[in-house]
């Protein structure tokens, strides 16, 4: 948790939103896309585009590879230029590993204000996620930057799939079990943060989340009975489970006892402590939600709460869910829980 000098503004202060949570409100992104599709019988080889919100595109190149490319940038959620280096990339290779991909390469995005932040500062971001790079074992191979008046940061990432283990958020079958691969809470933690009533071991448990490389990817893709999987990021969990759900035209039933939530996030919500992101996500999505009556008053800002380098979201056959679970823990993803499932229906989400 660095502090700012009086020469040197706090990170989070020099931007109007942080992590995730700074993504375009899902229904505004909807119709935005809706006017720039391609169509996809112009490009046969393009296996993922736009049509269904998914995490990265997919382009074949022979019959057992396939490129899978991303780009993911954002303003700082904490003010440790280097932990924000080492969020944003970690979020930002998420989206290979979601659609079973293996990251290879990455670029990095980068805007500073130059003149507002000291160089040694932005460089410690990059040195960040050069870092996680390393980690992922992939070379930060070059990148573009400009002169920006709020900091971002991100990554292009590139990486590469079989094609028969591709695994989309729309491959869903009904009777899946969903399983989520990191617990809830990390849009609640920065607003806390913002607000400074974010404790050490708080930040400590943020930062061991967002950091976390979600390695098991390639591998769940390719257990027999996975179906479909995404991560859980800006659009919170109920909007990239709405997702799913219409992508696969099926109902998915959320089970909110069995969520799991980041250390003391519970307690920080029931005090009020919220992100405008959740409020802009419920408004978009909401109407395709049914929320339990006897709900806890926060429940809803849990489950829209924006998350930055999220959790997997993993749809499987009944039988295959210990498999997924053993895989998850294998990586070190300990509280990765079974807290729903799909059934026919339409493309809804309902919490119970």
């Amino acid at each position: 948790m660095t502090a700012s000098t009086p020469d040197t503004p706090r990170l989070t202060s020099l931007s109007h939103g942080g992590g995730c949570g700074c993504k375009i409100a899902p229904g505004v992104l909807t119709d935005l896309l809706a006017r720039s599709s391609v169509p996809p019988q112009l490009f046969p080889n393009l296996l993922v585009g736009t049509e269904t919100a998914d995490d990265a595109a997919v382009y074949r190149i022979n019959e057992h590879q396939a490129i899978v490319a991303t780009t993911d940038f954002f303003m700082p959620i904490v003010d440790d230029p280097y932990d924000f280096g080492r969020i944003a990339a970690t979020n930002a290779l998420s989206d290979v590993y979601a659609m079973g991909g293996q990251p290879i390469m990455a670029l990095a995005v980068v805007g500073m204000p130059i003149n507002v932040l000291p160089h040694d500062v932005i460089a410690r971001i990059l040195e960040g996620g050069q870092s996680v790079c390393r980690d992922a074992g992939v070379p930060l191979a070059g990148g573009h930057s400009i002169d920006s008046v709020e900091p971002i940061y991100g990554l292009v990432a590139i990486g590469t799939v079989d094609p028969k283990d591709l695994k989309r958020n729309s491959g869903a079958q009904a009777g899946d079990v969903l399983i989520l691969g990191k617990p809830l809470g990390v849009g609640i933690y920065s607003a806390a943060l913002k607000k400074g009533q974010l404790d050490e071991s708080d930040y400590a448990t943020m930062i061991d989340a967002t950091t976390r490389l979600n390695r098991p990817g390639p591998e769940l893709a390719r257990l027999p009975g996975v179906h479909a999987m995404t991560d859980v990021t800006g659009f919170g969990l109920l909007g990239h489970t709405l997702e799913m759900a219409r992508g696969s035209g099926l109902t998915a039933r959320i089970n909110g006892r069995a969520v799991p939530f980041l250390k003391d996030v519970i307690e920080l919500a029931s005090a009020g402590i919220r992100t405008g992101a959740s409020g802009r996500n419920w408004a978009s999505y909401g109407a395709d939600v049914d929320m339990t009556p006897d709900a806890p008053p926060f429940l809803q800002d849990l489950l829209t709460d924006p998350q930055t380098a999220g959790g997997l979201l993993v749809a499987c056959a009944p039988e295959a869910a210990n498999d997924v679970l053993k895989c998850f823990n294998r990586f070190g993803f300990e509280q990765a829980t079974a807290i729903g499932h799909l059934e026919a229906g339409p493309g809804r989400v309902q919490v119970r």
